[in-house]
Parts: structure tokens; sequence; C-alpha cells
């Protein structure tokens, strides 16, 4: 951003930009800046990761060397994280930990406060990686720079190294500046974001084991929630309901903590597309209305990212409708079949198409990258109509959400989201030679069945449907031997969708 905007300048003539060493936020807290965090940073099990971090950085090694990297610097928290297989508690609901790494053709380094490190994490490190204060990395960033050798043109005159440093696209002004600026500095696509993004067998086993266990945690959740509302009509608000979520969720195997706050939304309020329930100043959940639930959490094995939309009275027409249209756009992704090279930006139009036709939208993405057990939104994947989602695309091993939704300002909202996984396709053709892919869902939660006009979809897609729910069913129901509750709501809810239902409605 920065160089662009120095670009700007000095097309409008303008001189240039300066960077200044002294950091103007920092003079602005004065002596009121909180305290960076201070927890302990942990190793993740091989038998999580499913790679060791020096294969990891040989492979980032490899890199450089075929496209003549001298370095590369890394910043973004996930990546450290991913790259030495770590992990850490100082941003809420992202388990990263500040820090920085440099990886050279000899050299690892992990940039890190010492309070955060414990013995089992420098067992782990061994004498493969350096271990640098968090401070450090910007004298080291100069040393860097310094280290390249300027090459001397005919007539004299220095010119920039032929080898640079890499440092990612979203690095910070002050990292470029403190490796020489520009003659020694290649903003490029971070290699290990690219890597991270491409799960290894482990990771996706890990994506659908923990999202079973998730979806048995929803099931639960939704089976009280209607009992509390319908049978027993107590007075429930937005916040109290996520807290009994994450209550049932907490319970589960591997469980380490939320993903991102919950949305946890009734009626009008679903139709905030990041709405964030205040406790003490949020709504009563309306059981005459929609209600909205966005929530995700953080295990061991992987990261989940659930949104289903209910009714627990009746819906209106338009709200069935709308929610058949989303629902018939998650079955479009979901069915997806497209060549190698194919990208996020190319398939959104699946989802939307039967909005389109009506006349609506929705104004965000259709799908987001997600990490395993890191951050609830990676990239550099996903689906949408933004650009970037064009650069990039789609590959066997990627993990995203396929989340469209539809939304009345004031009334009502509705959203619908499962985790998918690319995967290599079955195909009776191979036009071009190359490999063709489509995708597998790993969230196990119920439609809700009340919300569906059955009329509205195809053959196919109630076929989808039906295989869905029974999948569903066959993965989940052994989470509630003593459960009627959930066990009664879940047989409901899963039960097959026929034509002959709608005929007369």
């Amino acid at each position: 951003e920065a160089r662009k905007l120095e670009e700007k300048i000095k097309k409008k003539g303008g001189s240039s930009l300066v960077g200044v060493k002294t950091n103007l936020v920092d003079l602005v807290w004065g002596d009121q800046r909180p305290s960076r965090p201070n927890e302990k940073a942990s190793v993740l099990d091989i038998k999580y990761a499913g790679k060791k971090f020096e294969e990891k950085i040989q492979d980032v090694r490899k890199e450089l060397e075929k496209k003549k990297g001298a370095g590369l610097i890394i910043s973004m928290l996930d990546e450290v994280a991913w790259l030495f297989n770590l992990r850490g508690n100082d941003i809420p609901y992202n388990p990263v930990f500040f820090s920085y790494a440099a990886i050279t053709p000899t050299t690892a380094t992990l940039y890190i406060d010492a309070r955060k490190l414990t013995s089992d994490l420098t067992a782990h490190l061994g004498d493969h990686v350096r271990i640098r204060p968090y401070e450090a990395i910007f004298e080291d960033s100069a040393a860097f720079g310094n280290s390249l050798e300027s090459e001397s043109a005919s007539d004299g005159k220095p010119q920039a190294p032929k080898l640079k440093f890499w440092i990612s696209t979203k690095a910070s002004w002050a990292l470029s500046l403190g490796l020489g600026g520009q003659e020694k500095v290649e903003e490029v696509r971070s290699p290990v974001g690219d890597a991270k993004a491409i799960k290894n067998e482990t990771e996706l086993e890990g994506m659908r084991a923990c999202h079973i266990r998730d979806g048995a945690s929803l099931s639960e959740y939704f089976a009280w929630l209607e009992e509390q509302l319908i049978v027993k009509q107590n007075k429930l608000d937005e916040v109290e309901a996520a807290d009994k979520l994450e209550e049932i969720r907490s319970k589960k195997e591997r469980f380490v903590g939320l993903s991102f706050d919950t949305i946890s939304s009734t009626g009008a309020n679903a139709a905030v597309i990041h709405y964030k329930p205040e406790r003490g100043n949020c709504s009563t959940i309306d059981p005459r209305a929609v209600y909205l639930c966005d929530s995700g959490a953080q295990y061991l094995d992987g990261t989940t990212d659930t949104t289903r939309t209910l009714h627990f009275g009746e819906p209106t027409e338009m709200e069935r409708k709308s929610y058949t249209l989303v629902l018939k756009g998650v079955i479009a992704i979901d069915r997806a079949v497209f060549p190698k090279g194919t990208s996020g930006f190319a398939i959104d139009t699946l989802a939307r198409q039967f909005l389109w036709r009506e006349g609506l939208d929705y104004r965000h993405g259709t799908g987001h990258g997600v990490g395993s057990y890191l951050n609830v939104h990676e990239g550099p994947i996903g689906i949408g109509t933004r650009i970037a989602f064009s650069e990039v695309p789609l590959s066997i091993g990627n993990v995203l959400s396929d989340e469209p939704g539809y939304y009345e300002d004031g009334n009502f909202g509705i959203r619908i989201e499962n985790m998918i996984m690319a995967k290599e396709a079955e195909t009776n053709h191979k036009f071009g030679d190359k490999p063709w892919l489509s995708f597998e869902h790993v969230t196990m939660v119920p439609m809700c069945r009340k919300m569906i006009d059955g009329k509205m979809l195809t053959p196919e897609e109630r076929t989808w449907l039906n295989e869905y729910h029974q999948e569903v069913y066959d993965k989940t129901k052994a989470f509630f031997e003593g459960d009627e509750r959930t066990l009664k709501w879940l047989e409901r809810e899963t039960r097959p969708i026929h034509v002959m239902e709608f005929a007369l409605s």
C-alpha cells in the first residue's frame, strides 16, 4: 500500500513518500499503551501438523533456489506458527503469537519474546532454528540487506543486487525499508501462505473429524434452544444462547476455544452480516422470527466455521423462498466440477445464480479459506467477486467455506455455511489431459426443514439434500446416546424430503 501511495504521489507531481523511524501511534499511546500479551507458545504435535517443520523449511529453500531469492522474511503470524508447527494465544480466537521469521538458504531464525518460550518449544526447534528477540527483526533486516552484493555497471555506478529478499505483499513498509528498500526487496505472494492453504492428509482428516464433533455440538444446541423457546417458553437473549453453545462445544474432545465471536442473531439482527451481540445490550430471541447462528471453534485437529438459519415458529413465504434460493446456491458450489486452474472468482456465480434470477443478491463473498487450527479466515484463496480471488487457482487440499446468503434490512437475514475441501474429481473424460476438481463437504449439521420449499428443488438437489442429511445422521448420532431430546430433533431434521410433501401445499 505504501508503494502504491508513493507511485500515486509521484504521478500527481509530488516528490516522494518518506518513512519515519518513530511509530506515530506509539507517540499517541504514550505511557498508556497496553503491554503486549505474554502467553506461552506451544508445540503442535506432528499427529495434528502432519509434516515436520524441517521439511517445510526445506520446501521454502527450494522455492528460493528455484526463483532466485536471497531469503524470505515472514511477518504474517499464522505463517510463522504454521511453518514451525507452533501455536500461541496472543490474538483472541487465533492460535498465533507475536513473531517474525527469516529463512535463507543456510539459516532459519524465529524472532520471539523469550518469555514465550518453553523447554518443550526450544527442544522442538533444536539446532535447526536460531531464536532471536522479537525486536531484533529490524536490526537483523538491515544486516540482511547489507549482505547483498551490489553489482557495478560498466560506468562504475552501483546497480541493484541480482538477488533480493522476499517479503509478503502484506508486510509492513517499515520491514521493506529496514531491508534496504525496493532495490533489495521483492514483494511476493508468500510461498508459506500458499503452502499453508494446501492441507496435507493429516490436516484434512483432522478437519473431517473435528467437524463431526462440532456438528454434534450444534445439533445439541439447536435442540436445546428449541426446547427452551417453544416447550418451556423461556426467555433467552442472544448472548445467553451463545454462551450455552460454547459450553456444549467445550466438552468435546480436543476443544481449545472459539474461532470467532459467535453471531447469535434474531429477527432483524440477522440481516446485519457481521452482527455481534453485546452482553447486557442485545435482543431477546423471538421464536416467531428467523434465528441466524454463525459460529466456530478451534480444536487441536482443525478449525470450524458453520452458519445455520432456523425458524422456531412459522416462516413467511418470502423467508422460505429466500432460504431455499440460498440452499440451492450452497448445493451448486458443493456439486461443482471444474478444471485445474479454475479460481474461486470463476465459480462464485454458481452460488448467486438462483438469487440473481429473482433480482436478489448478497454483499459478501461466497467463501473464504480456513486454517488448520489457525485463523478461521485464511488466504490466499476464496470464492467471491473480489479480483484477488481470480489471481490464485483452487488446488487439491484447499479448505473453504461455502456460504451464500440473503438479507432484508430491518426484517430478516439468511445464511447457510458449510466447510468444503477441494479434491480431485472422478470424471468420464480428462479434456486437456489435466486434473478436474470437485469438493467434499465436512460440516455435519442439518438444514432447517421448515425453511425449505421442496417444490423449488430439482430432483438432483433433493437427492443431494437427502444424502447429506443421511450422512449427518450417520456420523453424529453416536454422540446422542442417552440424549433423547437431541436424537429426536436430529431424526426429525434429517428425515428424507420427498416432492409429494409439497404437492398439495
